[in-house]
């Protein structure tokens, strides 16, 4: 018998859903991101937050801080530890001879430059955030003039923890 109130999840829903289930593997606290690729209502592949294969992981050695002087003048730190949810989900692919042109990507925030730059090379087509990213401009900028679809679930920025 049906639940009476329950409301099939549409497709964008449950890959952000199978993403956040994906983030708990990450291994830096400062950004527990999943990434997944799919196409036709299908998952291509899937990426999370971690160090190098083989390298140690913010949760065994801490974090790698770097300091980063923005064109306004701020100063923000980042953990460098780690690959990103994006780039690990284009690894993957590449590693197993798996096609994404053509895919949607959807992730926790707006792709940072090297990953947009990344995501429009391997020809994706729509990117499905759950928030902004505080220094998403150029990413947006450059979806934009790549024409690639750039969706977000909240109109808000992602909040972390700044160190």
């Amino acid at each position: 018998m049906p639940e009476p109130n329950y409301q099939r999840p549409s497709w964008d829903e449950y890959f952000m859903e199978v993403c956040d289930a994906i983030s708990k593997r990450a291994t830096c606290d400062r950004g527990r991101s999943g990434c997944v690729i799919a196409k036709n209502n299908q998952i291509l592949v899937t990426g999370y937050v971690g160090a190098p294969a083989g390298l140690p992981h913010c949760d065994e050695a801490g974090h790698q801080f770097k300091k980063m002087l923005h064109e306004d003048g701020s100063v923000t730190t980042h953990c460098v530890r780690t690959v990103h949810a994006e780039q690990n989900a284009i690894c993957q692919a590449a590693k197993r001879g798996i096609s994404i042109e053509g895919a949607t990507l959807y992730c926790r925030m707006t792709p940072c430059r090297t990953c947009a730059m990344l995501i429009i090379n391997c020809g994706l087509v729509r990117v499905v955030c759950q928030r902004r990213y505080h220094d998403g401009e150029d990413s947006e900028a450059m979806f934009a003039a790549a024409g690639i679809k750039l969706e977000y679930v909240y109109n808000e920025m992602q909040q972390y923890e700044q160190q």
